[in-house]
């Protein structure tokens, strides 16, 4: 009888961009929700294993574009016990990620983003040159 492998690839077919903002996640998701015209609301947190060091809490937000099935979801980079979801990036405080975008141009999103003056500055990360990219896999 032949054995077959199942190989399954994760999909990093999504926009990212990493915020920096010295501003509580509250206060920053009212900011981007004003500006970019969606909702975003607290869900349950991001529970990451990590080893040698446990079981990661990271504060997460999220929203679903019903009239264009874009999903955004706004993640904090620093855990409860201070360890960062994406240790190459550790100057980054948020990751917004975008999924499923086909009509939103992501520069127009970086520019309203950056307008903000909880946001210190922004910057748009290609997910495939990160080394801890499996962690957006959510």
């Amino acid at each position: 009888m032949a054995k077959y492998k199942l190989i399954l690839e994760d999909d990093f077919t999504f926009e990212l961009i990493g915020i920096c903002s010295s501003n509580a996640d509250y206060q920053l998701c009212w900011g981007i929700n004003k500006t970019l015209g969606i909702q975003l609301s607290k869900i349950e947190d991001l529970n990451l294993l990590v080893k040698k060091i446990g079981e990661q809490e990271f504060s997460m937000y999220e929203y679903f574009d019903e009239t264009e099935h874009i999903t955004y979801q706004l993640v904090k980079n620093t855990s409860n016990q201070f360890n960062h979801l994406i240790p190459e990036k550790d100057q980054i405080d948020y990751f917004l990620l975008i999924k499923n975008n086909y009509t939103l141009e992501i520069n127009n999103i970086l520019t309203s983003l950056k307008e903000l003056d909880s946001i210190l500055t922004a910057f748009i990360f290609d997910p495939e040159e990160l080394k801890s990219k499996s962690n957006l896999i959510f």
